[in-house]
């Protein structure tokens, strides 16, 4: 196993129930590669399109490479997502239910490929963050009681 990180994107765990998720390749330049091994990416204010029956990551920030010079490309370009067609036609037919989204939950990479986790999520409503944020709070809690 390399030393290259995986970035996660906790927002989403926060803010979405998730439905289902499944792993996606990344169309990435070069540097975009060489940055985000270095660790610097941001998937938190990321989403994902579908559009001419192709996915596409957007709002992804991956900061330029400082020895990229002329080559780095747009922080937050949009980036092609490769997945099979059947996983894209049913991703997008899921996202036509109302309420529902696909997010970018995880970046890492396996075996030198840039690869994404994404997944159908549905937003929160404010009393389902206040549950989850008690319940971790009694596990907390609890886990503490026999620490001691």
């Amino acid at each position: 196993m390399s030393n290259a990180p995986t970035i996660d994107n906790r927002r989403a765990r926060h803010e979405y129930h998730i439905l289902e998720s499944l792993e996606a390749g990344v169309a990435l330049t070069g540097t975009e590669v060489k940055a985000i091994r270095a660790g610097g990416a941001s998937l938190s204010e990321a989403y994902v399109r579908f559009r001419d029956g192709e996915a596409w990551l957007l709002s992804m920030h991956v900061p330029p490479y400082r020895q990229g010079s002329f080559s780095n490309a747009e922080p937050t370009r949009p980036r092609k997502l490769l997945m099979h067609k059947a996983e894209i036609v049913r991703m997008q037919s899921r996202v036509a239910e109302k309420g529902l989204t696909v997010v970018p939950l995880r970046l890492y990479f396996t075996r030198g490929k840039a690869k994404i986790q994404v997944a159908l999520v549905r937003g929160k409503k404010l009393w389902d963050k206040r549950a989850d944020a008690a319940k971790r709070a009694v596990e907390r809690e609890i886990a503490a009681h026999v620490r001691r």
